[in-house]
């Protein structure tokens, strides 16, 4: 049994982020299939963000590494803390999107007077549009049967 507890003791460590000081602002961001879960941990000159326990340049191409962490680059709060995400579902843009929602909402719990700012540049929306459903009798989900006269 001594064996069993050992084995769990060591995944709780694993499990925690590579930020962690305790004390961390949580939020869950969306975007279409891609739901993440963001924590904030503040920690002065650090610059060191983590996705899915990866690095984030690891995780995201150089396109979409300034999109996840745009809503601290426009408040001027890079250096204050250090982002740990949890994604899933979707593809890679959807979840840097949903990261960037998630990384605003818990800005919002450390400061409530930053959301005039995070509205105006666009953070705080949630951009809901996601796939249609396929509809019977239909091919996709408007596209109708190609129609033939014989």
């Amino acid at each position: 049994m001594a064996t069993k507890t050992a084995i769990i003791e060591k995944e709780k460590k694993t499990t925690k982020a590579s930020a962690n000081s305790g004390t961390y602002l949580y939020a869950v961001g969306r975007r279409k299939t891609a739901v993440a879960q963001v924590r904030l941990y503040p920690d002065k000159g650090n610059d060191k963000h983590v996705v899915n326990r990866k690095a984030y340049t690891e995780y995201f191409p150089a396109a979409l590494q300034p999109v996840l962490v745009a809503p601290l680059t426009a408040l001027g709060l890079s250096g204050d803390f250090v982002v740990s995400a949890t994604v899933k579902g979707g593809g890679v843009n959807a979840q840097a999107e949903a990261i960037r929602l998630g990384v605003a909402r818990a800005i919002l719990k450390h400061d409530e007077a930053l959301r005039l700012s995070l509205r105006a540049e666009g953070f705080l929306t949630r951009d809901a549009r996601s796939v249609e459903r396929k509809k019977p009798g239909l091919k996709k989900a408007r596209r109708s049967p190609q129609w033939s006269k014989r």
